[in-house]
């Protein structure tokens, strides 16, 4: 586009300077001016429906409920998950988080464990084995109990009274 601008400009610059006799220039008519297509925009990327896994679980009168293969906990009543999924991780080889049907022993809000001295804030302990919910890292396994974050882990501790039933799937 600007040769076809600068050409014009520059014969008529020649043409006044010239001391020839003068003839009459024409300029070259400009180009047509060059149209830019405008494409309709990009439809916005819809939002995909968030499919949130059902609890697995199926024994009668169960009140939580974990999947070891999904990682994931939720709290139940009447056989429908009133809380969760929230994210777990259990144990790893060698200390494997028992699969089956249990009942809470017993609960402690600030335990420390015996064995490996570590905090476990909110257990809810839930085998015989010492087996038990409660806060604990989401980036490692553990050697045995289901970690919860420490939100969630809360949340269990107040809503899982001794005798509540739990079952973990693998």
């Amino acid at each position: 586009m600007r040769l076809a601008l600068v050409l014009p400009a520059a014969a008529l610059l020649l043409a006044a300077c010239s001391t020839a006799p003068q003839q009459a220039v024409q300029a070259a008519p400009p180009p047509p001016p060059s149209t830019t297509t405008t494409s309709s925009p990009s439809p916005e990327p819809q939002a995909q429906p968030v499919v949130v896994p059902t609890a697995p679980c199926t024994a009668p009168a169960i009140r939580a409920c974990a999947s070891l293969s999904l990682k994931l906990a939720w709290l139940m009543k009447d056989g429908v998950a009133e809380h969760g999924p929230v994210p777990i991780t259990h144990g790893r080889p060698g200390h494997e988080t028992p699969v089956g049907t249990f009942k809470v022993a017993w609960k402690d809000a600030e335990h420390t464990s015996s064995i490996y001295r570590t905090p476990m804030p909110h257990s809810v302990f839930f085998t015989a084995g010492g087996i038990a919910f409660h806060e604990g890292s989401l980036n490692e396994d553990s050697h045995g109990c289901v970690h919860l974050s420490p939100e969630a882990a809360k949340i269990f501790f107040d809503a899982l009274p001794v005798q509540a039933g739990v079952q973990v799937m693998a």
